[in-house]
Formats: C-alpha cells, sequence, structure tokens
C-alpha cells in the first residue's frame, strides 16, 4: 500500500519500518551486499555505527563509521544511547539508537552490517522490528581468497580472521534467512526479495485492521 488516502481507500495505511540485518564472518560479502541493496532500494537507510578503530582506507567519518575514542564510547553505552554494541578483533562497535527509532517511526527501513552479537542485542531489545540475513561464503578457501584480495589487512590479520570465521558462522540459525555468497548480483536479487516480502508482513502494516474493517462495512 502506498499509505495515502484516496477516494477508494477510507483509512490510510501506513508501514513501520524495519530494521535489516546482514552478517557474516569478515569477507564472505555482506558489506559489497549492503552498498548494492542501498543503491538499489531508495527507501533504504545506513545505520552508520560507531568504532574505536582507526579508519581504513577509502573509509569517511559519518559515513561509513563515527569514528570515536574509547572513553566516548563508554560515555555512550552508561547513557544508553546504543541499540547494541560488541566487541570484535580488539575494538568496540555500537548502533546509536535515535537515528534509528526516528526511521522506522517514519516508516523507513534500516540496514545494518553488524555481527551476530550486535544482532542477538537488536533481537532482544526490539525482535518485531527485526529481520536478520546470514551471509555465508561458498567455501573456506573462497573467503581466505577474498579476504586476501581486498589488501586492507597484513597476513596476520587475515590469518586472525579466518581462525575466528569458524565461531561466527556457527551462529547462523539464529538469523531468519540464510545466503551462501556465490554470485554477488544474486545474492543482492534474494536479499531484495527478502526485503519486499518483510515489507508486506500483515503486522508491519499500521491502519490494516481499520481499512478492513471499513472493507466489511461496505465504505
Amino acid at each position: 500500500m502506498s499509505g495515502q488516502k484516496t477516494a477508494e481507500t477510507p483509512f490510510t495505511i501506513r508501514r513501520r519500518g524495519l530494521m535489516l540485518v546482514l552478517s557474516s564472518p569478515s569477507g564472505a560479502g555482506k558489506t559489497t551486499i549492503s552498498r548494492e541493496l542501498l543503491a538499489r532500494e531508495p527507501g533504504l537507510t545506513m545505520s552508520v555505527s560507531v568504532t574505536t578503530r582507526t579508519k581504513r582506507p577509502g573509509e569517511t567519518g559519518g559515513v561509513d563509521y563515527h569514528f570515536i575514542d574509547p572513553t566516548e564510547f563508554n560515555l555512550r553505552v552508561n547513557r544508553r544511547e546504543l541499540l547494541e554494541y560488541a566487541k570484535v578483533f580488539d575494538h568496540y562497535y555500537g548502533t546509536p539508537r535515535a537515528p534509528v527509532e526516528a526511521a522506522l517511526a517514519a516508516g523507513r527501513d534500516v540496514l545494518f552490517d553488524i555481527d551476530w552479537q550486535g544482532t542477538q542485542q537488536l533481537a532482544e531489545n526490539a525482535r518485531d522490528d527485526l529481520v536478520s540475513v546470514f551471509v555465508l561464503p561458498p567455501s573456506t578457501r573462497e573467503l581466505e581468497r577474498r579476504l586476501k584480495a581486498r589488501a586492507q589487512d597484513s597476513d596476520k590479520v587475515v590469518s586472525g580472521r579466518m581462525s575466528k570465521a569458524a565461531d561466527e558462522m556457527s551462529h547462523w540459525a539464529e538469523y531468519d534467512y540464510v545466503i551462501v555468497n556465490n554470485d554477488i548480483p544474486d545474492s543482492v536479487r534474494q536479499t531484495q526479495a527478502i526485503l519486499q516480502a518483510e515489507r508486506l508482513r500483515r503486522d508491519r502494516q499500521i491502519g490494516l485492521h481499520e481499512f478492513v474493517k471499513a472493507l466489511r462495512e461496505g465504505q
């Protein structure tokens, strides 16, 4: 439904936004899929996390992450300004609460590129708004190849990410959907299909009860 009231629709049907989470072991492709989704879905906005790690080549503060120091991060945790937060590879990451809640209330969808720890916290705090997707690599060998190909990390860091991948992948069953990322365009299409279906869920249609009641009454 468009959400607009017309002569044919006596009641306005609006939709509450949803939180679409993509998680994967590092290098499996979730960030690339996220960028493609944002380019194709105008109603989707990215949740920009705060982090205590330093910027990587090509990253922009306020766009990829909000880069802050550990003291500021702890202050935000204490003030309950983060929807979720976690420590990953010796650095902290978290999701600012205010912009996400404002977007959902306005009917906009928010995309999250976070790990399983953050997803668990979102599930505890806002399960009804959450749609979670876990992205798996087609093989361990391919995962290692992708990590090395992006040339952002040292061999030692790549080795650490590979050793952690098995633990991260063990959480796949906690997610609503699972995609094996053999091909980026196909994985993007699958994620778009998930998003479209979840947008049409009955319990996300605000005003649907009144609309159907009016129909039954002949309006």
